[in-house]
């Protein structure tokens, strides 16, 4: 789908690298969010206010938190030098319902979708979201 933004709009890919980390998990932010929209539209018979409520489960600060604890075994180390960089950023505001540990790991989750879907690894990052769904579900 990038790709296709970048052609549409005549832009080229930037140096992800030089992207600011609070930038990269502003966009995995929303793509972790469309992963999440198109699975459970596509696989339950939810609608309106409940599909919400479903997705709204997977992308509280908590719940990534814990998937982002889950998932530091299979990241490579590339992945883990970015969602570091991202668990350490200083973000401008924290969330009122977790802790600033928890809101840190999300960032750093969030980073890692964000480069991942920049760069292209559009297949990896849905990958990811699959296999930390699981560790979110005890949260659920």
């Amino acid at each position: 789908m990038e790709e296709k933004i970048r052609e549409i709009f005549g832009i080229t890919a930037p140096d992800l690298r030089q992207v600011p980390v609070l930038t990269l998990a502003y966009v995995g932010d929303s793509a972790y969010d469309l992963i999440l929209r198109t699975y459970f539209a596509e696989t339950t018979m939810l609608h309106g206010k409940p599909l919400h409520g479903k997705v709204q489960a997977y992308v509280t600060a908590r719940s990534q938190a814990k998937i982002a604890d889950g998932l530091q075994e299979v990241l490579t180390e590339e992945e883990a030098a970015v969602y570091r960089r991202g668990k350490n950023a200083h973000p401008e505001t924290v969330s009122k319902h977790a802790s600033l540990t928890e809101y840190h790991k999300a960032t750093g989750l969030e980073a890692l979708i964000g480069y991942l879907y920049l760069s292209g690894q559009t297949e990896r990052a849905v990958s990811l979201v699959k296999e930390g769904m699981k560790y979110a579900e005890e949260q659920i």
